[in-house]
Order: C-alpha cells, then sequence, then structure tokens
C-alpha cells in the first residue's frame, strides 16, 4: 500500500469515527435529558440507562457493519477489517463517559442527580459547538464561518434536547 493509500485510509476512517462521535453524542443528549424529565430516576437506574444506551448502539453498529461487509464482500471483517470498525464504533461506548462522570459527582452528593444530567446534556451541546467550530476553521472558511458552524451543531444538539424535554420523556 502506498503511502498516499494510506494516508486516503486513515483519513476515510477518522471521518467515520467523527461521524459515530457526533451521532453518540446527539443520541446521549436525549438519553440523558429523557431521564433528567423522569420522576422515578435514581443514581443506578441512570448508570444502567446510559451504559445500555451506549453498548446497545454499539453493538448495532458492529452487527451493521459486519453484515455490510458480508453483503459486499462475501465474508466476515477480520484482522485490520475488524480492527477499523472497531475503532470506527468506539466513540459510541466513549459517550457514556462523560454522563458517568457526572453521574457519580451526583452519587458523592456533589450535585443533584437532575442537576447531573442536565450537566451532561449541556456539556454534549458544547462538544458539537467544539467540532463544528474546529469544522469549520479546518474548511478555511474563517472565525466567523467556524463560529457558525458550531452554532448550527450546538442547535442541532439543543433542538434535540428541547423537543425530548418537550415530550415529556
Amino acid at each position: 500500500m502506498t503511502e498516499q493509500a494510506a494516508d486516503a485510509m486513515a483519513t476515510e476512517m477518522a471521518t467515520a469515527q467523527l461521524k459515530e462521535r457526533l451521532y453518540a453524542t446527539i443520541t446521549m443528549i436525549s438519553v440523558v435529558i429523557g431521564l433528567a424529565g423522569s420522576s422515578h430516576v435514581t443514581v443506578l437506574g441512570s448508570v444502567a440507562t446510559v451504559v445500555t444506551a451506549s453498548v446497545g448502539l454499539w453493538l448495532a453498529a458492529l452487527v451493521a457493519d459486519q453484515q455490510a461487509h458480508r453483503v459486499t464482500r462475501g465474508a466476515l471483517a477480520r484482522g485490520r477489517e475488524l480492527r477499523a470498525m472497531l475503532f470506527v464504533s468506539s466513540p459510541l461506548l466513549l459517550s457514556a463517559v462523560g454522563p458517568l462522570v457526572l453521574i457519580g459527582l451526583s452519587a458523592l452528593g456533589v450535585m443533584g442527580l437532575e442537576t447531573a444530567l442536565l450537566t451532561a446534556a449541556g456539556v454534549n451541546v458544547a462538544t458539537l459547538f467544539a467540532w463544528g467550530c474546529y469544522g469549520g476553521v479546518r474548511m478555511g472558511g474563517g472565525t466567523v464561518f467556524a463560529l457558525l458552524a458550531g452554532a448550527i451543531d450546538a442547535a442541532i444538539g439543543t433542538a434535540v434536547a428541547v423537543v425530548k424535554a418537550a415530550a415529556g420523556h
């Protein structure tokens, strides 16, 4: 494999992983807002829900990737291809870390559980803003363009939170 082809493959994998990270962040906003809006949520129930959502998304992505690989290539992904799938899907597991840390702080009495869950949603919206700004800078559009891209990404995350909260679950 040439150096140029290796660079192209690395860029493609990084692009796919970032897409998964953004998807997982938006999904986790929905999960923590749903938990915050629940009247009988507990620390243990919140941990179980966040972990289940994260692991469930990760497993669904792996199953879908393996199925797509079998359909297009006639074989299961192994070796390098399987490692690439695991690398690309890893943000689906990592999306649980922030909310779990904040839920843990709640369990220690640092903040209330609802505050921890709403803070997790806020941190995830801020993360979307940061990725949008970074993307805007990488595209070379200047500061205003970067801030606009960040604001659009944050607006998407905020819209998910507002709709979830308005729906009452």
